[in-house]
């Protein structure tokens, strides 16, 4: 399968070309050529730029649960009983609570869930396991049913959390990476895409292991699961020109074949990172209107327990 080099990506609607020079402003595409403070200086200008006010009559907390960071989002009319966890993207090495702040709050405004951001610890200061542990922590810590959610690295962590935790009621995944087989179609075809190309993606890898990535952990690497049975309802997010989509589609495979109820959309026209577009995309913001049905609809399940 050939490749599509950057200028091939003429085809992707105006308004994500239009948020891709965006995010080009305050986050070089050769960012990771630059220091990891560097790298975390431009993401998070980059990620405020798209931040937008908080939908009225929500909520923020800031506090510590098992002795990680966290953002508590209470809604205006919050559902009782379920707790949504999002864990955030950045590549294992960038964000936090301040980048994927608006994400969460609209998304707990909109499913009206009680949303947990987790601010887990970053390599390349903190190899894996400590992202996974940070995550397990929190999940453990939160009594009653819980849906993890997360994107880009978030969606792999709470997918790890997920396989190794039998309280979990539901999982949305957005545009995750969850194994280690990059021959697979979507990193042939989008290698160079824009907003995640396959090399920043080996950069990321690099600093997430101390020694490279381990030859069978669940922890860091969900497919590597011997079985998938146990797993919770789960709902799968991924852009088309993305090199991680065909992880989601390998994903949802192994899911359906062990008996696993899941849904998996593959959104047109879309770029890894598309949830900052959802105010500037009319595509970003139809998928983002499905991730709030997809949460509503893994809640309700714990009332027809």
């Amino acid at each position: 399968m050939t490749a599509q080099t950057p200028k091939d990506y003429a085809w992707l609607p105006q308004d994500i070309q239009d948020f891709i020079a965006k995010t080009a402003e305050a986050y070089p595409p050769d960012a990771v050529d630059f220091t990891i403070a560097e790298q975390r200086a431009y993401y998070d200008a980059s990620c405020k730029n798209f931040d937008v006010p908080h939908p009225a009559g929500l909520r923020s907390e800031d506090l510590t649960i098992a002795g990680v960071p966290c953002r508590r989002y209470t809604p205006s009319a919050p559902r009782k009983g379920v707790t949504a966890l999002y864990f955030h993207g950045g590549g294992y090495i960038l964000g936090g609570l301040e980048s994927h702040d608006s994400i969460c709050a609209e998304l707990s405004e909109g499913a009206q869930l009680e949303l947990i951001a987790v601010d887990y610890r970053l390599a390349p200061e903190h190899k894996h396991p400590a992202a996974y542990e940070d995550c397990f922590a929190v999940a453990q810590a939160i009594a009653g049913p819980k849906i993890l959610a997360g994107d880009s690295a978030g969606a792999n962590l709470a997918a790890s959390v997920s396989a190794t935790r039998d309280d979990i009621i539901g999982q949305m995944l957005i545009y995750g990476s969850f194994g280690r087989d990059h021959t697979l179609p979507s990193y042939a075809r989008h290698a160079f895409a824009p907003m995640l190309t396959l090399a920043d993606m080996e950069f990321y890898g690099a600093m997430r292991f101390d020694r490279g990535m381990p030859a069978r952990d669940v922890t860091a690497v969900p497919l590597d699961a011997e079985a998938f049975g146990d797993l919770p309802p789960t709902v799968l997010f991924s852009a088309e020109a993305d090199p991680l989509a065909s992880d989601s589609v390998e994903y949802a495979a192994r899911l359906a074949e062990a008996g696993v109820p899941v849904e998996l959309t593959e959104e047109p026209g879309m770029v890894h990172g598309y949830l900052r577009a959802r105010h500037m995309s009319e595509g970003a913001r139809a998928s983002f209107a499905r991730m709030i049905k997809a949460l509503e609809g893994l809640a309700a399940q714990d009332g027809d327990q």
